[in-house]
């Protein structure tokens, strides 16, 4: 790799670090990019894992104060998603590179219906049951696992599912659920990083440029998504939700 790749990679680690903090989907800026610069298919997904992490748990600390009371929350939810990442790393590492391809665009069509609809179904769902839904129970937790799978696996809109299904589940603030869905996000990716560096081959100087821009871009993120009213951050899940469909079928 030389010095216009690396700054190449280096660009795309700071894209990608503000895009996951704000919303999710960094994935679909640096995969490409560190395919673009030489990296066989499976070392740019590992490496995109181990550049990616440290950015989403910066992420996660500029999100601090909407953090504030969620520490049980996050605790219970942690385990499904370092349990699902987990799984998901190994998956990656003995599945075809393609297996999720599929199913993903559904998953993500799914969470945007979510989005869009969540204060509607939260109204609907807190009527029926006249009651706060509190950590959103066991089926909460069982999405958690299931998206920190398919996060430990490729990750691309991870974070636009967990936004989507915490709407519906979770009576939070859209603030609130974005500081949850960081550190679960970040959680997610540390795992799988662990896990790939002790069985799989990572381009250390391509996930050092990575992570280096993600920590810059997981700052940025972070002091641009906490001032976005409710309305503009659920615009801005929809079009990156959408873009990443785009990406995905192309």
């Amino acid at each position: 790799m030389d010095a216009p790749e690396g700054l190449l990679v280096f660009a795309a680690g700071i894209a990608a670090g503000t895009i996951n903090t704000v919303v999710g989907s960094g994935t679909l800026i640096t995969f490409p990019t560190l395919l673009a610069v030489g990296l066989p298919p499976v070392t740019a997904n590992v490496t995109n894992s181990m550049g990616l992490f440290p950015g989403s748990l910066v992420g996660a600390y500029g999100y601090r104060a909407e953090l504030r009371g969620q520490r049980r929350r996050a605790q219970v939810l942690g385990t499904a998603a370092v349990l699902g990442a987990i799984v998901g790393a190994i998956l990656l590492l003995s599945l075809p590179a393609g297996a999720f391809k599929a199913i993903v665009p559904v998953l993500i069509v799914l969470a945007l219906l979510l989005v869009i609809l969540g204060p509607w179904l939260n109204r609907r769902i807190a009527a029926a049951r006249d009651a706060p839904r509190g950590d959103g129970g066991v089926a909460l937790w069982i999405v958690v696992l299931l998206t920190g799978v398919y996060g430990g696996y490729f990750g691309a809109a991870q974070g636009v599912l967990l936004m989507g299904f915490m709407g519906v589940l979770l009576e939070e603030t859209l603030q609130r659920q974005n500081a949850l869905k960081n550190v679960l996000a970040g959680l997610v990716n540390l795992v799988a990083a662990i896990v790939f560096a002790f069985t799989a081959h990572i381009d250390w100087a391509a996930a050092g440029l990575v992570a280096a821009g993600s920590i810059i871009g997981g700052v940025l993120g972070a002091r641009v998504g906490r001032r976005l009213p409710p309305t503009a951050l659920r615009a801005i899940i929809v079009a990156v939700g959408i873009a990443a469909i785009v990406k995905l079928l192309a």
